[in-house]
């Protein structure tokens, strides 16, 4: 495709701004950072050696402890920035993603990645200012007149590790947390998606003081270091193995970890379910950036009965929604040639048996091409049903009771998300109150992380942790228990010496 065919499919999202967000202030502010990478005043921007990194953690560090951000003017000033420099740089980012992929869907980035991040500022800043304030709560009779609050404070300096699969809002979703409550950033972009990090950090360096946030750019020796430094918080996105590397990595420091992990997101499809409902959702959910997501369905756990019309309305729906795939500019490519043999092993080692093409389209690992399949039935032990797939290969295993379906799911890892479809409620329920995952749809998909009052995260093997909307807030506050006594103190009589008044006091407390 030419510059002026993609530019033409990418409609610009343009939120709302207030005269604050459109004057002169982030104009100046934009010209004071314009080349600040190497600002000896404000630290570094960009980052790219390890020497580098420590000195500006330790910068960072110092900054966060003599001058903390509590006030709210200055958080949503953050925030403003975060949300203009998505708005002046929305076709710049996304062809930087695209070059990564070798092709990404312009309108995948729009939907999964600039919408989103988009919704996420202006819900934080709708209601951030009344997160941060001091919110009282209950206390026991026995102390009153004294009182509790809890106070949210900024934990200093948070670290954020960021994949490839969805590269820019697994930056900003975290960003949008770590400002608005009140922290500064250090964030270590992935490796394996070498153009956007830089086109990142440059973007980022315009926009924001390295006092505030800075960028770090490298291979995966630059990652180890990174996760070693004691940072009063530290999210990563990624895989289970490398989770395990990163958490291990923190503990010496004792630093507190957000893991957001993958992990095999099952799908049941309920006896009487709508089929062709679940088919257009699941289906979705599994060809959206070529089932690239942590949160993608990983495999679906069906009836037999309903195995063969599944997998013709899978023909269907890719027919409907992708056709031409070869050349459609909605499907897009596999990150990388290694990504694209892992996977492409995963489908050689069932030998052919039980694979549904979807299309006519020949996977290519050339412009790496990875047209959709079913799997019918891979035994347990293969490949495709012991690792995260991340891409658009679809197991279908059978079930006979729903007490098997869901025996099959509690075996395993807890997974990030599970999913069901149908419409018996005392069957959805079951499976509600008998499965741990971490989030559940009830006929969709994915949805569930775009929701910004719902918590995201994982669960054992598939993550520890949530954030996302007031949770992130949370999370990435310190949310000090205050104890404010009353001039009238009755706890005087419980000082020594333990006279009668004492005992009676005791006597009636601990009836």
């Amino acid at each position: 495709m030419t510059d002026s065919d993609q530019n033409n499919q990418v409609q610009t999202i343009h939120p709302s701004y207030d005269e604050h967000n459109e004057h002169n202030e982030h104009n100046e502010h934009n010209e004071h950072n314009e080349h600040n990478e190497h600002n000896e005043h404000e630290g570094l921007s960009i980052i790219k050696t390890v020497a580098d990194m420590q000195s500006q953690f330790l910068r960072l560090q110092n900054l966060s402890r003599t001058q903390p951000i509590n006030d709210w003017a200055t958080r949503r000033d953050q925030l403003d920035n975060l949300e203009l420099m998505l708005s002046d740089n929305q076709q710049l980012l996304a062809n930087a993603i695209s070059a990564d992929f070798g092709y990404r869907s312009e309108s995948e980035t729009q939907f999964a990645e600039l919408f989103p991040s988009f919704t996420g500022i202006s819900h934080a800043k709708k209601h951030g200012k009344r997160w941060m304030k001091a919110q009282r709560v209950s206390s026991s009779a026995l102390y009153m007149p004294a009182h509790n609050e809890i106070l949210p404070q900024p934990l200093g300096v948070v670290g954020i590790m960021v994949p490839w699969n969805y590269p820019l809002f697994l930056a900003i979703g975290p960003m949008i947390d770590a400002l608005t409550a009140g922290n500064r950033i250090m964030i270590k972009m992935s490796e394996a998606a070498p153009q956007f990090a830089q086109t990142f950090a440059e973007t980022i360096s315009r926009y924001f003081s390295a006092d505030m946030v800075c960028v770090v750019i490298g291979e995966v020796e630059i990652a180890a270091a990174f996760s070693k430094l004691p940072f009063d918080h530290l999210l990563y996105t990624g895989s289970t193995a490398v989770g395990k590397k990163v958490m291990a990595a923190a503990a010496p420091n004792l630093t507190p970890v957000t893991l957001e992990l993958g992990g095999k997101s099952p799908v049941i499809v309920l006896e009487g379910a709508n089929l062709e409902n679940a088919v257009n959702r699941v289906m979705m959910g599994k060809t959206l950036n070529a089932g690239q997501t942590c949160i993608a369905p990983d495999y679906v756990l069906i009836q037999r009965q309903y195995h063969d019309e599944f997998v013709r309305l899978a023909k269907e729906w890719m027919e409907k929604h992708y056709p031409n795939i070869e050349s459609n500019p909605d499907y897009s490519r596999i990150i990388n040639a290694q990504q694209f043999k892992r996977v492409k092993g995963y489908l050689d080692s069932l030998s052919g048996e039980g694979i549904h093409r979807l299309t006519d389209a020949e996977a290519s690992i050339e412009t790496r091409l990875m047209p959709p399949v079913i799997v019918s039935e891979p035994a347990p032990e293969s490949d495709v049903m012991q690792n995260e797939i991340f891409a658009p290969v679809l197991p279908l295993m059978h079930y006979d009771t729903l007490d098997n379906a869901i025996a099959f799911i509690n075996a395993r890892p807890r997974p990030l998300a599970l999913y069901v479809f149908g419409d018996n409620n005392r069957d959805i329920d079951k499976v509600r109150t008998n499965t741990v995952s971490g989030g559940l749809c009830i006929n969709e998909v994915i949805m569930h992380v775009a929701q910004h009052d719902l918590p995201f995260g994982g669960v054992g093997d598939s993550g520890t942790g949530a954030y996302h909307g007031k949770a992130g807030f949370e999370r990435l506050s310190h949310m000090k228990p205050i104890f404010v006594q009353s001039k009238l103190n009755g706890l005087n009589i419980l000082l020594p010496p333990y006279g009668g008044l004492f005992k009676k006091a005791m006597a009636l407390f601990l009836k």
